[in-house]
């Protein structure tokens, strides 16, 4: 076994969202790797004889005692070693330094001072755009080390140069951190000595031989909602296999756009690719699964209500993915179709198997949320060797590419991706209003920062900690901002899914609005990112169109996936989607989901006038990677005018309340809102 890896760099796994992007961006650079878990033998790695060491970031703290384990050689092996995130704090901790959990979240795009002097940051601006996403933030400084990066008051970076040893708190594998590929360069070539003469063998040749080394002579059962992924893998198929070998089906789950399911066969008919259609709506209606009680002890499992009854949005998820399985059987008798020879292929990317922490990419990741192509059904199916995913280790703009080289035309490869359990979790079904003990402090500390040029900055608990955790920058900012124009912040009574420090949330979603007749939006953006640094209980934060919403509200309107619910956002979800295609900035985003909210503004309290409408998020969303993104703001990325015009649009479906924009990236939010 010895030195079979003298041109590789490892990656060790210790649970990162991000973790399969690090191996992306390496081999990008003409570098080969290999992942391993955490926990490898420190001989291991020095038997094999890899050139350097990566660690990756994860959910937990090197503090807790269920911590990862590790094996503390691997910092001693004479071997060039990055730590990211996680791994920055483990190297700090293995040389005396200290690791401490600080009342200052980062999550998000921020500006970090680095050292050009280091060897890791040879060559850059002192001022660098980086992804930050952590709570546990270095105290003291590990024995030989040096400050190489900060952010703010905290440190981002470490560095022993002269052991070959650095550490950086961001995300240098993501597109929010601009000058990441360089520094991998500085540390694969400059640090690490690699040649960057690695190539690899075409992917495309490569997912044909698997599709044809798993299917052999049986038949495959293609699952195909008509986004890229399935497109793609539907094509694939077709150049690796025999037509009759292909039984290519949509399955209609009654959470479709408008016209979706016709658009859909005939797109693909156009490309020859046969198309049965399934109208399978009622089966997802009133679908049920069994899923594991994660607060209860031994494995305890329960049967979930029906999907249209349903509030939390990881079961809704569950039980989209299983009744999909579910169908996917029933079509196979239908047809005719032995289940013994037949296959099921669906076009799983990476990150739908690192959200929903398959053990296929990861062995410590945290669950963001569980893809319907990822579920315990398909888990299953899948270690019986019954699931052809050709595109697993694609990312979204890598299958586009794949999809051009098949000769699929834009108008396949360029849509927006739309969820495979479609409107069912666009819609943030609830019953009650989300409304904690620490919903009214939450409320007063975000007037404050709206307020922040005006609040009496005398001795105060809440005031103290808003100063205690921005930076001298953030509080200029703050006073400049909120002298210019009067913003209102109010916390809203409901949850959404984010995604901070690699762990999932389920929290509050804040709402600015504002009296001033053009939207101050780099304004409102900027405070956006201070909010969840203070507020770590906020990882969503949107702008209300209309007059200014002063207070928050107090109830919600009760939200279940009915037919009337689903056709509302099905046409503002047409509308917008139109609008936006007429005037020609659909392939300027990357992404635009439209969201119901159940919230009705503007009720007179006098009146006592029930809650009966809701609310719609617009959620524009820029990115390469689909791991992490920016809103696209108004102005700057994308005309308001457009912006106005698709409000304008939105507003006018029965039944909405208000239009809300979406002002938050991922992290802390998820693209999607459940």
């Amino acid at each position: 076994m010895a030195n079979t890896c003298t041109e590789k760099v490892v990656i060790l796994d210790a649970g990162a969202q991000y973790g399969k992007v690090i191996d992306r961006k390496v081999r990008e650079l003409c570098v080969d790797t290999e992942i391993m878990p955490l926990d490898t033998p420190g001989y291991v790695l020095k038997e094999m004889g890899f050139k350097g060491i990566i660690i990756s970031g994860g959910p937990t703290c090197v503090n807790d005692v269920d911590a990862p384990t590790y094996d503390a050689a691997i910092f001693h092996l004479g071997v060039p070693l990055l730590g990211i995130c996680y791994g920055m704090q483990m190297l700090n901790k293995e040389f005396g330094g200290t690791i401490q959990t600080k009342d200052l979240r980062e999550d998000g795009q921020f500006s970090v001072t680095v050292d050009p002097k280091i060897a890791l940051f040879r060559g850059l601006a002192k001022q660098q755009n980086v992804l930050l996403t952590h709570g546990d933030s270095i105290d003291k400084l590990a024995k030989g080390f040096t400050q190489s990066a900060t952010s703010g008051k905290l440190i981002a970076g470490i560095a022993n140069d002269k052991k070959r040893l650095y550490g950086v708190q961001f995300h240098p594998e993501v597109d929010l951190t601009e000058n990441g590929k360089p520094m991998f360069k500085n540390f694969l070539y400059s640090i690490c000595g690699f040649p960057g003469t690695f190539t690899m063998q075409s992917r495309e040749d490569s997912c044909v031989a698997e599709i044809q080394r798993s299917v052999g002579s049986n038949k495959v059962l293609a699952l195909v909602s008509g986004g890229v992924d399935s497109t793609v893998c539907a094509a694939l198929l077709r150049k690796a296999l025999k037509e009759d070998q292909i039984v290519a089906v949509h399955v209609d789950n009654g959470f479709m756009r408008k016209n979706e399911s016709e658009s859909v066969k005939a797109s693909l008919e156009r490309i020859g690719l046969k198309l049965h259609v399934v109208d399978a709506s009622l089966n997802f209606y009133n679908g049920t699964t069994i899923v594991m009680d994660k607060d209860q002890p031994n494995g305890t499992t329960y049967m979930t209500a029906t999907l249209n009854t349903t509030i939390h949005p990881e079961e809704k998820r569950q039980i989209i993915g299983d009744t999909f399985i579910k169908v996917a059987d029933q079509i196979c008798k239908e047809l005719n179709l032995n289940p013994v020879e037949t296959l099921l292929a669906q076009g799983t990317l990476r990150p739908d198997l690192i959200e929903s922490a398959s053990s296929l990419v990861s062995g410590n990741a945290d669950t963001i949320k569980t893809h319907h192509n990822d579920t315990e059904l398909v888990r299953q199916l899948r270690s019986e060797g019954k699931v052809v995913e050709p595109l697993k280790d694609f990312h979204k703009d890598e299958v586009r590419q794949l999809g051009r080289d098949l000769g699929l035309p834009d108008e396949l490869v360029e849509r927006h991706p739309f969820p495979g359990p479609g409107l069912a979790i666009r819609v943030l079904c609830a019953e009650e209003a989300f409304i904690e003990k620490d919903f009214g402090e939450t409320n007063i500390l975000l007037k404050m920062l709206a307020d922040y040029a005006n609040v009496d900055k005398r001795r105060h608990a809440l005031m103290e900690r808003v100063q205690n955790l921005t930076s001298d920058d953030e509080k200029e900012l703050l006073t400049k901002m909120t002298s210019r124009q009067r913003i209102y912040a109010t916390l809203l009574p409901i949850k959404t899914v984010g995604v901070q420090g690699d762990c999932r949330t389920y929290s509050y979603c804040a709402a600015l609005s504002t009296e001033a007749q053009e939207v101050p939006w780099e304004d409102l953006y900027a405070l956006g990112k201070i909010i969840p640094k203070i507020c770590h209980n906020v990882n969503r934060i949107v702008y209300i169109f209309g007059s200014p919403i002063k207070d928050s509200p107090r109830e919600v309107t009760a939200t279940f996936l009915t037919p009337n619910v689903l056709s509302t956002l099905r046409q503002a979800d047409y509308l917008a989607r139109k609008t936006l295609m007429d005037l020609g900035f659909y392939n300027k985003l990357s992404q635009m989901p439209i969201v119901m909210v159940p919230l009705h503004f503007d009720r007179d309290p006098i009146m006592h006038q029930p809650s009966c409408q809701r609310s719609i998020a617009i959620r524009t969303f820029l990115t390469n990677d689909f791991m992490t993104g920016v809103p696209a703001i108004p102005g700057k990325d994308i005309p308001e005018k457009v912006v106005y015009q698709i409000v304008n649009e939105v507003v006018s479906v029965p039944g909405i309340s208000r239009v809300m924009y979406d002002l938050t990236a991922k992290p802390p939010g998820t693209t999607e809102w459940e």
